[in-house]
């Protein structure tokens, strides 16, 4: 059976990266495993600029940000299997995938890095209302049909949830020759960026209903009209808000969720929030030598975040290769208190820590002039101020370790309006 230090699943953002980092931190016998013919994952159809402010200091269409990581891995010994699918894995940590050309096959891995990236929660996810017919997509499969494939889906479009996605093809389609009509958010605020909001909607008039959501799906084979409601403060329609679009086209970007078939197989703990795994400072799960980072472990806004997540990952499996890694003593919880939906990572070992840890988070609604409070068995270590803070914008804040004692039991972080 064929061995290898570090195993990464996906070759997309997140798995590219922390191949880069395995790299040059020196690890040999590493391995990416991809199942489309490609690397890059998503990213190859995300033909928009937006993308490597931070990581690379330009605005790069997605496929000019997968290339750049690519490129660097050319002249490494970093192993890629392309068109290649992972099956099972085992506590044991072993990997077992298929491809035409190997067939069936197991290999051992000392880590893994899981990089499987997340998918799209469809019209069953949210039992949308109506008739079944041809015409309804999720918003990245419609991406997909036209910048990959050169189909466009559709002439008259309506667009459910304002996520990024939603909203970029929103703009996609327009430029395309389709007219949107209109983009719902069930939410009284967007869950998009708002650069996203100006360049994708306001810049081409198209208007965005908040509080509302499709009550009814109209057509026998193809989509022909849909119903759209108001909400109350419940979410629930508001009986006589009723409002009629004929449509061909419904594109649903409702949320993403992380990816965890595989490593459901595993018994790992998973997050209620997040919807992905439980993890330590360096990514870690709750089987050591198991990390996770990208969209696997929680749904980014800014590809950037998710390179430097990857590296952290990388960095977690060089360290548990050399067994510099501790485990099971001052263990650190973290804890997300008013304002805040989740934190990541949910669990520190302070002996891991070097010099800082990240702590991530999002708000769960916007909030304007407020205090970040971060605290350490509830005495504050920490205060940010921030004029304005979204839930559809990941936050990052840097803890020292100087400012955690050793017998800290909690780290928690609750937002406060002045």
């Amino acid at each position: 059976m064929n061995s290898y230090n570090v195993v990464i699943i996906g070759g997309g953002s997140a798995g590219l990266a922390a191949a880069k980092e395995c790299f040059d931190l020196g690890i040999k016998k590493v391995l990416i495993i991809e199942r489309d013919p490609v690397l890059g994952g998503i990213l190859n159809q995300c033909i928009h600029n937006g993308f490597g402010l931070h990581e690379f200091k330009e605005q790069l269409s997605g496929p000019e940000y997968a290339y750049r990581f690519i490129e660097m891995l050319k002249d490494t010994d970093v192993e890629i299997k392309l068109n290649t699918m992972v099956t099972d894995i085992t506590k044991e940590k072993h990997v077992v995938y298929t491809n035409e050309k190997e067939g069936y096959q197991e290999i051992e891995a000392k880590t893994i890095i899981f990089a499987m990236g997340c998918y799209e929660r469809n019209a069953g996810s949210i039992q949308l209302p109506g008739d079944r017919p041809v015409g309804v997509f999720t918003a990245g499969t419609a991406q997909k049909y036209l910048n990959i494939d050169g189909y466009l889906v559709g002439k008259k479009v309506f667009i459910l949830g304002s996520g990024d996605i939603g909203l970029i093809m929103a703009r996609r389609m327009t430029l395309e020759g389709a007219k949107v009509l209109g983009v719902a958010e069930i939410m009284p605020y967007s869950n998009g960026l708002n650069r996203n909001i100006v360049q994708c909607l306001n810049d081409f008039d198209i208007p965005l209903y908040l509080s509302h959501t499709v009550t009814k799906v109209i057509g026998k084979e193809k989509l022909e009209r849909i119903e759209l409601s108001q909400v109350d403060e419940r979410l629930m329609p508001i009986k006589g808000s009723e409002k009629y679009f004929d449509v061909d086209t419904l594109l649903l970007s409702i949320g993403l969720t992380p990816s965890t078939d595989l490593l459901s197989k595993l018994d790992l703990k998973i997050h209620p929030r997040t919807r992905g795994p439980i993890v330590n400072e360096h990514n870690e799960t709750s089987i050591p030598g198991v990390f996770v980072a990208g969209n696997g472990l929680h749904v980014h806004d800014l590809v950037d975040y998710v390179s430097r997540e990857a590296r952290l990952s990388a960095l977690g499996a060089y360290n548990y290769l050399n067994d510099k890694l501790h485990y099971g003593h001052d263990v650190i919880s973290t804890k997300n208190e008013m304002g805040v939906g989740y934190i990541v990572p949910q669990v520190i070992n302070y002996l891991n820590v070097e010099d800082k840890v990240t702590l991530k988070f999002r708000a769960t609604k916007p909030y304007q002039n407020v205090d970040i409070l971060i605290k350490a068995d509830d005495v504050i270590i920490k205060k940010i101020y921030k004029l304005n803070l979204i839930p559809s914008e990941m936050e990052n804040i840097d803890v020292t370790k100087s400012l955690i004692k050793p017998n800290t039991k909690v780290l928690s972080i609750e937002i406060k309006e002045r």
